[in-house]
């Protein structure tokens, strides 16, 4: 693939819910440019874009796969993006280094909920958008129905139509578009009308062309294609044109639309690209996309990494269609490629000069929600799983892993459970460590509710030396601090040497627990009073009679079971809101107050962290996914009476068959 300048490139994303033909529309555009002899069917698992194993055998997308096209001399750097929720960090990352979004809309469902979500996304970032409505064959598909709705959705949106549909449904043959030379006779009248809607949406993106209009002049087919480009590079009109994929409809009029009309990358005075995906390739090691947004940069050199502050050395630059590499010695500003085996740089990061560089914008991820504890199913697998989960964290930036020190396990969170079931088969797969998981355990603690004063002997009479410890102790709550040891003893009952064996027996027991094996804290210990013997006590001795202390006290002292809370805040549309704030009460959550943000209200809210560790499927099936949350951990409370006995026997059972 030969190097293409600035201007004749065009980057584009394809977005839209999962289903609506996005990676077969890549693959048709890859056929009729000449690069394939044949369609790839996403059901036969033989596409170019959908090259990973999981998505073979899932049949969707659930990575940004770059597909360069070129069509006569200019190249299309397709991106196809995942249409499933769960990884929708691929569609942010791939909207940071693209001009224009095409939204591919099925003409049978027509707007569904993740192209909304992406079209809220689109709209933050004021990219130009097109519209390709798709799968006009079918049965049931209505292109005016679907363009009714968008307008009905979206009402400050200017969407222009470019094109008439031929036919409809099974008779479908087709589109007349409004600068194509022949327009059969039956058209011309509609083509007129479109032609005036255009002028009319579009003429104030050239000033000279808008007085013009105003004049009450009407624009020839030249003027009315530079307000095109013009109104959709200015993000002004949102161009729609029609087809069915699988019938290769309408295929060759678009990818000539993008070529004419979407606007090329403009490059800055600086050299400088920017990392937005990294896949870690099991032959190629580390793949790292970046695009360059000036200057030009050259396979074998040296570049800064203004993120780490680091050089690094790109190896061979190369361009990517699939899963098939072409290289070229050099990529210039506008174009994407691809290096392999970088040692520091992860996605986000900016590549530039040392000396007068600059650090580009990086991107912002959704932080997981669903956590996930994760070990391996074989013994000495640990340290294996440990690198290969870096990997994937590398790969993907919206999965996190973290070490619970107090539940001792290893949390994997993500965005949803089609993207953990994902993790754990590359696991398998590529770093041959097949996993375990399940929910995540709740870091529960206890503490105890009065003021107690409890003895604890220890004595044992053996042949030979005894083993004598004796102590009283005073247990009371303490919401300072976790855990505060004194000592009040007078005319030493307790020799002053055994008081760190007393506090060590304290720190032990407490660390045990009483009820259910969670450490117990919030307690004030005080040694007041004890007796010893000359011969037979020990340290040992001494810290046995304080965990005999410690558990009867803690039973004198009501222990009971405490969990932790997080603040919730859930943003939804407002339709969804008496669900949520219903479902949070369930959860036995308590409802602080609401704010409007956006189309959206923001819940805030104070619930059981027990409750809130699957809230993500809940979430996601009453906004139909709309909707998103982030927690914090704010403090422990007590478990409600009414469930602690319940929950400590569960608890008390699952500890001892974990021992």
């Amino acid at each position: 693939m030969k190097s293409y300048d600035t201007k004749s490139i065009r980057n584009i994303c394809l977005v839209g819910h999962g289903g609506s033909g996005k990676t077969s529309l890549a693959e048709t555009m890859l056929f009729n440019a000449g690069v394939t002899n044949r369609i790839g069917k996403v059901n036969d698992g033989n596409t170019v874009s959908d090259y990973l194993q999981e998505e073979v055998q899932r049949h969707i997308s659930i990575s940004t796969s770059l597909i360069p096209i070129e069509h006569k001399d200019v190249k299309v750097n397709v991106l196809d993006t995942p249409g499933y929720s769960d990884f929708i960090g691929e569609v942010i990352s791939t909207l940071r280094v693209v001009e224009t979004s095409v939204f591919v809309i099925s003409g049978v469902d027509g707007l569904e909920v993740q192209a909304e979500i992406i079209w809220d996304l689109v709209e933050e970032k004021q990219l130009p958008k097109v519209i390709f409505i798709n799968k006009l064959d079918r049965e049931n598909s209505n292109a005016e129905k679907v363009l009714d709705r968008l307008k009905s959705t979206y009402p400050n949106t200017r969407f222009v139509q470019m094109q008439i549909p031929v036919g409809k449904e099974a008779a479908f043959e087709g589109v007349v578009g409004m600068f194509q030379p022949d327009i059969p006779d039956q058209y011309i009248d509609d083509i007129a009308i479109l032609k005036e809607a255009l002028a009319e949406a579009a003429a104030e993106a050239d000033d000279e062309l808008l007085m013009k209009y105003l004049d009450g002049e009407s624009l020839n087919d030249e003027e009315l294609k530079t307000i095109t480009a013009k109104g959709l590079a200015q993000n002004m009109i949102v161009p729609v044109l029609f087809g069915s994929v699988e019938k290769n409809l309408g295929v060759k009029e678009f990818a000539q639309f993008l070529a004419d009309y979407v606007p090329a990358p403009t490059p800055i005075d600086k050299k400088a690209a920017l990392v937005f995906k990294t896949l870690a390739d099991p032959y190629l090691g580390k793949m790292t996309f970046f695009k360059v947004y000036g200057g030009t940069f050259t396979s074998e050199t040296v570049v800064y990494n203004a993120n780490r502050e680091v050089e690094e050395k790109l190896g061979q630059l190369f361009y990517l269609r699939g899963k098939n590499q072409d290289n070229t010695a050099s990529v210039q500003a506008g174009d994407i490629a691809v290096v392999a085996k970088l040692q520091e740089t992860k996605t986000g990061d900016t590549f530039t000069t040392k000396e007068k560089g600059i650090q580009l914008d990086g991107i912002e991820f959704p932080k997981p929600a669903l956590p996930l504890s994760v070990k391996p199913k074989s013994k000495g697998d640990e340290d294996k799983l440990g690198s290969a989960l870096a990997r994937l964290v590398d790969e993907d930036p919206t999965i996190s892993v973290g070490k619970n020190t107090e539940t001792k396990q290893t949390i994997l969170s993500g965005l949803g459970e089609m993207q953990l079931d994902i993790v754990g088969e590359k696991l398998a797969r590529k770093f041959g460590v097949a996993v375990e998981t399940e929910v995540p355990k709740v870091p529960y603690r206890e503490t105890i509710k009065k003021l107690v004063q409890v003895e604890g002997k220890h004595k044992k009479q053996s042949g030979g030396h005894g083993q004598y410890g004796h102590v009283w102790i005073k247990m009371q709550p303490n919401p300072e601090k976790d855990f505060e040891f004194n000592e009040e003893v007078f005319g030493g009952a307790v020799p002053r040497n055994y008081f760190p064996a007393v506090e060590k027996g304290l720190r032990e027991a407490v660390a045990d627990g009483f009820l259910a094996g969670y450490p117990m804290t919030n307690v004030k210990f005080t040694l007041y009073d004890g007796s010893y013997h000359s011969v037979d006590s020990s340290e040992m001795a001494f810290k046995l009679a304080a965990h005999l202390a410690f558990k009867k006290g803690a039973e004198m002292a009501n222990a009971v079971l405490m969990e932790p809370v997080v603040e919730a805040e859930v943003k939804v549309p407002e339709a969804f809101m008496g669900d949520v704030i219903g479902d949070l009460n369930s959860k036995r959550g308590k409802v602080l107050g609401m704010e409007p943000n956006g189309k959206c209200q923001v819940i805030k809210a104070h619930v059981p962290q027990s409750e809130m560790m699957r809230y993500s499927i809940d979430l996601k099936a009453m906004t139909q996914g709309r909707g998103t949350f982030t927690t914090q951990f704010i403090g422990y409370e007590e478990v409600p009476a009414r469930l602690s006995d319940a929950l400590v026997a569960q608890l008390k059972k699952e500890h001892q068959h974990h021992e």
